[in-house]
């Protein structure tokens, strides 16, 4: 949980994503030369090779173009889905003054887009749906590419308002561009997704069973007239998301020290299957179908729909068509106008704000990258554009408007790093140390400073004390240790309560003495613990109870939320050597070797 490992966590993402969006180039260049070349007619037969799988007398026909487009990417959108219920239940939707930025941009760039293209498109103003979803899968990929300085922020922004224009799309797709819904199948679908709800109360097997009901949803939706990609979304809805469990990584803990004790293979077998428990199924899934989906759906996928014959015949009407520059217009000034336009005016009337170091030119870059509509608008070119001459034109324009689109974002953030450079939040502390408000052990003159934010409900906290005694030892009365708050709510249901309780302790003198019982019991944080233990350090209890509930208590832990809120401190612990933010390991001799360096 360091800052470290998030990085790390980073990088790896940002490769990831390079890989996934040069695979996705590739695939699409394929196609185009492929589609152009003198053996075009093979790109055309080869999709349209019949797949036929039927058992007794029930069959499905299906093209090998359909197979990818409505099955393949049933698994792309399975993975979208999931993210969409991770990010409503425990990541960046969670907190509504962050979400409500990206999420309001996203609502502005669904509806923006869609006017633009209506207005320009003509006669088949309808299509409208080719214009209003980006391609979450080349955003990030080309803002890996891209790489300004310090993309973290920006990156969880764009990946929230990812994740709000993937669900306007797909209810666009269920509302209007499905056929006619047949009902006997619709309700054979919810029946199954009942099951798929209940399938998290088995006691094993619960993978094979997601397995067999995802393909009896998609089967039951393609027989509905629904467009079947909805059964992924559908399905990963009701696939359950919670942070780690405590007491289950501490089993995996007592299990790996005692397989390291006995090594034998029914230990190492039940500290795997410990291990993989301790993570939601949600993110387990996520983390076995990410590659599969980036490096051979999304591809094939390309590969399948990007095949557009550019000859001087095609690119003239092109050209001359009002659908193709619908295309362009919708997606890249749109996109970049209502996503720029509405951040800033939510943030002007104070409904929301951006996360700390993440301005409005930052956003603007990633509203123009957001220009590339590319996997959705292909798909939407294909469900709602029947006429071949004009989905070709339409795929003319997905494909201009995604490289002038990450020509456009390119050229901003270089403009914005040349102009309007900026520097790592967090990096500095935003605070000096003051005793007087402050929890301080050692001499305030000490040539040292060690300052943690920490959260008694953090397991990882309480081990962290343990460190900063031994670093005290070690450095003796050449490091002051300052003490802030930084409850981990969105985690640790206690935590704010404990930090109360704490000032409550040192309202009486007795903080270092209360501190350290609530971190050796952190999985016992209720009230009458607390009052339980203030009873045990002989405090006044009475009074001990009205300091917990005042506000003058409740203002002095947001104090230190405020200050780290500033900072983007969102792990515990966090530690700053003299001002600057410690970037390693929190061990003991970690710790020492930085205030020493």
């Amino acid at each position: 949980p360091g800052l470290v490992g998030r990085l790390r966590a980073g990088v790896l993402a940002a490769g990831r994503e390079r890989m996934s969006a040069a695979a996705l180039a590739l695939a699409s260049v394929v196609a185009l030369v492929w589609a152009s070349s003198p053996w075009s007619a093979g790109y055309s037969a080869f999709w349209s090779t019949p797949v036929v799988l039927e058992v007794g007398s029930a069959g499905l026909h299906l093209s090998a173009h359909e197979l990818v487009n409505d099955a393949l990417m049933a698994v792309f959108f399975f993975g979208v889905g999931l993210e969409v219920r991770r990010e409503l239940t425990i990541g960046e939707l969670t907190d509504r003054a962050r979400a409500v930025v990206p999420a309001a941009a996203a609502v502005a760039g669904l509806v923006l887009p869609a006017l633009l293209f209506a207005l320009v498109a003509g006669e088949h103003a309808a299509a409208w749906g080719v214009v209003i979803s980006t391609d979450t899968a080349f955003l990030l990929g080309a803002l890996a590419l891209i790489g300004p300085r310090h993309p973290a922020r920006l990156r969880v922004f764009l990946l929230t308002l990812a994740v709000v224009d993937d669900i306007g799309a797909l209810t666009a797709i269920a509302l209007f561009y499905s056929d006619a819904v047949r009902l006997v199948p619709l309700l054979v679908t919810a029946g199954l997704l009942v099951l798929v709800a209940a399938v998290r109360f088995l006691p094993a097997g619960r993978g094979p069973a997601y397995l067999v009901l995802a393909v009896l949803v998609w089967l039951a939706l393609h027989a509905a007239g629904v467009h079947p990609t909805l059964a992924g979304v559908a399905v990963a809805l009701l696939v359950p998301v919670f942070e780690p469990r405590r007491r289950e990584v501490e089993r995996v803990e007592g299990l790996a020290r005692a397989f390291r004790q006995s090594p034998s293979p029914r230990f190492a077998a039940a500290t795997t299957r410990s291990l993989r428990e301790s993570l939601s199924p949600n993110e387990r899934m996520q983390d076995a179908i990410g590659p599969f989906v980036a490096y051979v759906v999304l591809p094939l996928f390309a590969l399948a729909n990007a095949g557009v014959r550019l000859d001087g015949t095609m690119l003239a009407a092109a050209a001359r068509s009002p659908l193709t520059w619908a295309v362009v217009i919708g997606l890249v000034v749109g996109k970049l106008v209502s996503i720029t336009g509405a951040t800033a005016l939510v943030q002007r009337l104070g409904w929301g704000r951006l996360a700390p170091g993440l301005t409005l030119g930052r956003v603007a870059g990633g509203a123009a990258l957001s220009g590339i509509g590319f996997t959705i608008s292909l798909l939407m070119v294909d469900i709602a554009l029947p006429d071949e001459q004009a989905a070709a034109q339409a795929r003319v324009g997905v494909l201009a408007a995604s490289v002038v689109a990450f020509g456009l974002g390119a050229v901003t953030f270089r403009l914005l790093e040349r102009y309007r450079p900026i520097t790592p939040v967090g990096h500095r502390l935003l605070r000096g140390v003051d005793p007087t408000r402050d929890h301080v052990r050692g001499r305030l003159d000490a040539p040292h400073v060690l300052v943690e934010y920490g959260d008694f409900e953090c397991p990882f906290c309480s081990r962290a004390t343990g460190s900063v005694d031994e670093v005290r030892a070690a450095l003796g009365d050449d490091v002051l240790w300052v003490f802030r708050h930084l409850p981990l709510t969105r985690v640790h249901p206690h935590a704010v309560l404990a930090a109360r309780a704490a000032e409550a302790a040192h309202a009486q003198g007795r903080f270092f003495d209360y501190a350290p019982l609530l971190f050796a019991r952190h999985d016992r944080l209720e009230r009458e613990d607390l009052l339980a233990y203030a009873a045990d350090l002989r405090l006044d209890v009475v009074r001990f109870e009205a300091d917990l509930d005042s506000p003058d208590v409740a203002r002095r832990v947001q104090d230190d939320e405020d200050d780290a809120d500033l900072m983007d401190l969102h792990t515990t612990p966090t530690f700053f050597v003299d001002g600057v933010r410690h970037d390693g390991p929190w061990d003991a001799a970690s710790l020492v070797a930085a205030l020493r360096d």
